[in-house]
């Protein structure tokens, strides 16, 4: 059985990876500071380590050599910059070389790891791999640097990196995101609350709604490949784009509710207008096909949500948490 270690394990997305490889039979092992995620969000059979992977120590103290290492854990937001720049830069950067080195001194066949398509700034959709970026805040500065990176990295010491270059991802599991989560999972959680939620501008910005079992699926086929690249990166989204004040319309359509959404002015110092990516290279490469649309994807995830709404977080203020 092969060994996969996935980093942001107990994670939004990483959970929802841990959930679809242990189904799939692979031994699994997920690696999280716990500071975005929770054991609960796994299922029995993964193995769950505490550790940090700014932490030498904690990764070089792992257990067992893995076949796959599937690198999720990150500063994920642009907001978490705000906070603090140089840990947020310190966690995206040092600690994803920490990962490589670990990779190549154990043997591990191949590492993949999360991008984003905040890369591509205010470039015309539909956005592909091949366009020229220029990366518009230091989230997204993190993860081009990444890449680099691993380009680098794979040709010097022959090591297979692949990166994946997420468009806006929701899903399950996503509770101890909070005001990081994503739009559909924000404004689903205020809905269900029987707040107003807040869209920034006019709400005609669109994004690619993604559906996290769709990533997992997608990581799936790059782990199983056995075409070589050396190093490569993939979009994987839905190539459909939705206007954000259409997600409201959507949401009350499930909850069978008809709350109206507040507009405000931006607060943040950039968003992207436009966005949803070509996957005609993760679609010939990957066999890769989206499987979740949007309300499909709702429908998931009003079927999951407590009985008793303040058990969700509150997001309703995020303009003013944006702020602090």
């Amino acid at each position: 059985m092969e060994k996969i270690l996935v980093t942001g394990g107990a994670g939004f997305i990483g959970s929802n990876l841990c959930n679809l490889l242990h189904n799939s039979h692979y031994a699994v092992t997920a690696f999280d500071s716990l500071s975005l995620g929770t054991p609960d969000n796994l299922p029995e059979g993964v193995t769950f380590i505490k550790g940090d992977i700014n932490s030498s120590a904690d990764l070089n103290n792992l257990p067992e050599k893995y076949d796959y290492i599937i690198h999720l854990a990150a500063a994920s937001s642009a907001p978490m910059f705000e906070k603090d720049l140089v840990t947020s830069c310190e966690t995206n950067m040092i600690a994803t070389l920490k990962i490589f080195e670990l990779a190549r001194s154990t043997g591990v066949k191949k590492v993949i790891f999360a991008s984003t398509s905040s890369i591509y700034g205010d470039n015309t959709p539909p956005l592909s791999e091949d366009q020229a970026v220029i990366p518009p805040n230091f989230y997204s500065v993190t993860k081009h640097n990444m890449e680099e990176m691993a380009r680098v990295y794979a040709d010097l010491y022959d090591l297979e990196i692949i990166a994946f270059r997420f468009m806006s991802i929701y899903g399950l599991h996503e509770e101890h995101k909070g005001k990081f989560a994503n739009l559909v999972s924000q404004f689903l959680w205020t809905m269900y609350q029987g707040k107003q939620p807040v869209i920034f501008g006019e709400g005609n910005q669109t994004r690619d709604f993604t559906n996290a079992i769709d990533v997992a699926r997608g990581i799936k086929l790059a782990i199983e490949t056995d075409k070589k690249y050396g190093f490569t990166i993939f979009n994987i989204g839905s190539s459909v784009e939705y206007p954000v004040r259409d997600l409201v319309g959507k949401i009350n359509a499930v909850l069978g509710t008809n709350i109206q959404p507040r507009f405000i002015p931006n607060p943040l110092r950039w968003t992207a207008t436009s966005q949803y990516g070509d996957l005609t290279k993760i679609e010939r490469e990957l066999g890769y096909q989206p499987s979740i649309d949007l309300d499909t994807g709702l429908k998931m995830l009003v079927e999951n949500l407590p009985q008793d709404p303040s058990l969700l977080p509150d997001v309703s203020d995020i303009e003013n948490t944006l702020k602090k």
